[in-house]
């Protein structure tokens, strides 16, 4: 009896520190998101993501408050002999990052930890051994992994449709769940019927063009898996967005639906 009891307390005792933890992180993420960016950071953004003077004041309004909470809750860590990560590249990465949740209910990439900048393109050992060269990861054990040279690439040119940055975080998004499989976590059940009925027979039909040799809208990649089908998808929905709603309009419903913003009413080219 006595040991139940001291179980039981120590239950409730974890619950009281879980809930007041929870409690004061929320606390910290309301302050720092009562700040917007100066000036100069503001320019620095737009200098390395010019895609941000083409999103409407109020999305960018509440990308940058959750700008505040990413940097200063996510860990830069300089990999690769890069000497540092600067303000500038944080910036260009936490912009995109945050457009993506700026109005998503959601827990804020709740399992990234860190993102691990490399200078330029950086090689893995897959399980057997062989070497392969990366542009960027993301992994669902809490790391985002960059290539800086790309990022600057893939954020100066918005209308390419790639993005390793809007890439590996919509990968985050999707591993939300714990499972890397192109459907993400929804607070509605409905929605992952909708989400299926528009998403699977897209991905089988993009797979059929891209092996037998047919361009889209959609960079080729996406057929490797349903996973990188969302990822290349969300690219191609901020930077060619009028291209993809022409193409395949299903997917591009369900995802202005799913971010909370339609990138095709920007004024911008195509």
């Amino acid at each position: 009896m006595t040991g139940l009891l001291i179980l039981i307390g120590g239950l409730v005792c974890v619950g009281a520190f879980v809930f007041w933890h929870s409690r004061r992180a929320e606390k910290l993420r309301s302050k720092l998101r009562e700040n917007r960016l100066d000036e100069s950071q503001r320019a620095l953004v737009i200098a390395n993501f010019p895609l941000w003077e083409k999103v409407p004041e109020d999305i960018r309004e509440d990308a940058e408050r959750w700008m505040q909470v990413f940097l200063a809750e996510k860990s830069f860590e300089p990999c690769g002999g890069l000497a540092e990560v600067t303000e500038e590249m944080r910036l260009a990465i936490a912009a995109p990052a945050c457009l993506l949740i700026a109005r998503r209910p959601q827990d804020y990439y709740d399992r990234l930890r860190s993102i691990l900048v490399y200078p330029d393109a950086f090689s893995v050992k897959d399980e057997w051994g062989i070497e392969d060269i990366r542009l960027g990861e993301s992994w669902g054990t809490g790391s985002v992994v960059l290539s800086w040279q790309t990022v600057k690439q893939g954020d100066l040119n918005p209308e390419d449709g790639l993005n390793v940055v809007l890439h590996e975080f919509a990968h985050q998004i999707d591993q939300e769940d714990g499972a890397a499989d192109g459907v993400p976590e929804f607070e509605e059940l409905t929605d992952y019927g909708k989400w299926s009925e528009a998403f699977l027979p897209a991905y089988d039909e993009f797979c059929e063009r891209v092996n037998a040799g047919k361009r889209s809208v959609l960079d080729d990649y996406g057929a490797e898996s349903p996973a990188e089908f969302f990822a290349v998808a969300t690219e191609t929905f901020f930077e060619r967005a009028k291209g993809l709603k022409r193409e395949e309009p299903e997917i591009y419903a369900e995802l202005v639906k799913f971010y909370g913003m339609d990138p095709g009413e920007w004024e911008r080219g195509e």
